[in-house]
């Protein structure tokens, strides 16, 4: 693989610097493909089981304001825009919950459609909740104000001072709003990560607050049980996932493995490693390649919980990630003492050996990517699969965990290439289709894994399916909340 050599002739060998072990003799030809229900279109199925039943609660939702609504109730203008707002109430209510629903950790959730893909949707529903709320506010404001012939403007007030529970629903509202404009790509990029957390915890206080008006004033609920009955069911569902998941299985997981920081190691400039001590955490089933959300019981990082996968095999007793300083937390891991208490929610994530399905698999990590490709590769090797790592960095010094990779590689274990050099340096991206190539021959033939910048998942994705890769052997997975 190149570095800072000239590009080399299609066809032709790529030298790696510090070089790389062979693939051991006999290892992965032979390997038993992964046959887990939830590998490959398994999952795919169990995704689409999942994205069908949310479509299927908005048709019921759609159902019982239709079935609820006579047709006369409907037959002048201000009538229609007030129903038009009553739809657009129900459907932001039923999207909310379905939000919090998704990132309340349900394993069964997280199993069939994976962390990432779960947050992805979680941020896609958050804009069409604020114009749901607002198209619910402007449609129901001004159509009763054409069947009271009052003003819009003079119709808010009257709404808002008259109406019961009005007043937690503006606050509701407020708060929904400001939670979804924080959401905004703008907004989340000029926001550090501590205060766009603390932002949505207020997001829980807006729903329970839009609850009771609903069911006070809500044209779907009043005088009707069934209906009611059916509301607050959902609503306790979704709040028991929540304080199951979010709270009572990580507390029982802090009782029973009791976690600690046991030491930091500095691995290259603005990169270190926390190892993490405990009890019996294998019963975690953290498995190389996965994540959990940590939390850190001291100052400074008690009120967060972030992303961090593991960048070494799980053990019964220690875990290890290693971070780079992306700025605010992810910084300030440096200065973890010995002894600090850790809270850990998942493990999640499907950047794991159970995807491998061919005899040989290619892993690319750059930045912070390393850790889980470090760990996955070790893992993989140990499984018998032939590993080739590709990891990817603008300067030598920034190459973390290279030591551990370089001595597979020299046991004969796994091939291992180092990638060195700006594009703007090198003049060309060495990671283009042919250079490729000629450095792992038969990637068409290979499961990929691929860990790093965004940029780098996407145009590595772009060049893998120029050399035939198929799709759905190119596995990457962001796993950031926001």
């Amino acid at each position: 693989m190149p570095t800072t050599h000239p590009p080399a002739r299609p066809g032709h060998a790529v030298p790696a610097v510090d070089g790389g072990g062979a693939p051991p003799a006999g290892s992965a030809r032979g390997s038993r493909p992964a046959s887990g229900w939830l590998a490959g279109g398994h999952r795919s199925a169990a995704s689409r089981a999942v994205r069908l039943g949310l479509v299927l609660g908005g048709v019921a939702v759609l159902g019982m304001w239709w079935f609820d609504t006579a047709a006369g109730d409907v037959a002048g203008a201000g009538e229609v825009l007030t129903a038009m707002g009553d739809v657009s109430g129900l459907l932001a209510a039923y999207l909310v919950l379905v939000q919090l629903l998704l990132m309340a950790r349900v394993p069964a959730l997280e199993r069939a459609v994976g962390f990432d893909r779960l947050a992805a949707w979680h941020r896609t529903f958050g804009t069409n909740v604020v114009l749901l709320v607002v198209g619910h506010v402007l449609l129901t404001v001004w159509g009763l104000g054409l069947v009271e012939h009052h003003q819009p403007l003079s119709e808010l007030v009257s709404v808002v001072m008259t109406y019961p529970d009005m007043w937690k629903a503006t606050i509701g509202t407020v708060g929904l709003v400001a939670v979804g404009v924080a959401s905004g790509r703008t907004a989340r990029a000029r926001m550090s990560y501590e205060a766009w957390y603390l932002l949505h915890l207020t997001a829980y206080l807006a729903v329970a607050l839009a609850f009771f008006h609903q069911i006070a004033t809500g044209p779907d609920f009043v005088g009707r049980p069934l209906n009611r009955a059916l509301w607050i069911a959902f609503y306790v569902v979704v709040a028991a996932c929540l304080v199951v998941w979010r709270l009572g299985w990580p507390l029982l997981g802090f009782a029973r493995h009791r976690m600690v920081v046991e030491r930091v190691v500095p691995e290259a400039p603005g990169v270190v490693s926390v190892e993490i001590g405990g009890r019996d955490l294998d019963r975690l089933g953290v498995a190389a390649g996965q994540f959990l959300l940590w939390r850190f019981l001291t100052p400074g990082h008690w009120l967060t919980a972030h992303a961090y996968s593991v960048s070494a095999p799980p053990s019964p007793h220690r875990l290890r990630i290693t971070v780079k300083d992306a700025g605010d937390h992810s910084g300030a891991l440096a200065r973890l003492r010995p002894g600090i208490p850790v809270l850990a929610e998942g493990p999640f994530g499907h950047f794991t050996a159970d995807q491998v399905t061919t005899p040989g698999a290619l892993l690319v990590g750059a930045g912070s990517g390393i850790g889980p490709v470090r760990a996955l590769a070790e893992e993989l090797v140990r499984r018998g699969v032939d590993v080739t790592v590709i990891y990817r960095a603008n300067r030598v010094e920034a190459l973390a965990l290279a030591g551990e990779l370089n001595a597979l590689a020299e046991a004969g274990r796994l091939t291992f290439h180092r990638v060195v050099g700006s594009r703007r340096e090198l003049g060309y991206d060495p990671l283009e289709p042919r250079f490729l190539a000629a450095a792992v021959p038969d990637v068409a033939r290979r499961v990929v894994f691929v860990c790093g910048p965004p940029g780098l998942v996407t145009s590595l994705s772009h060049a893998l399916r120029q050399l035939g890769v198929p799709a759905v052997r190119i596995h990457h997975e962001e796993f950031s909340l926001r």
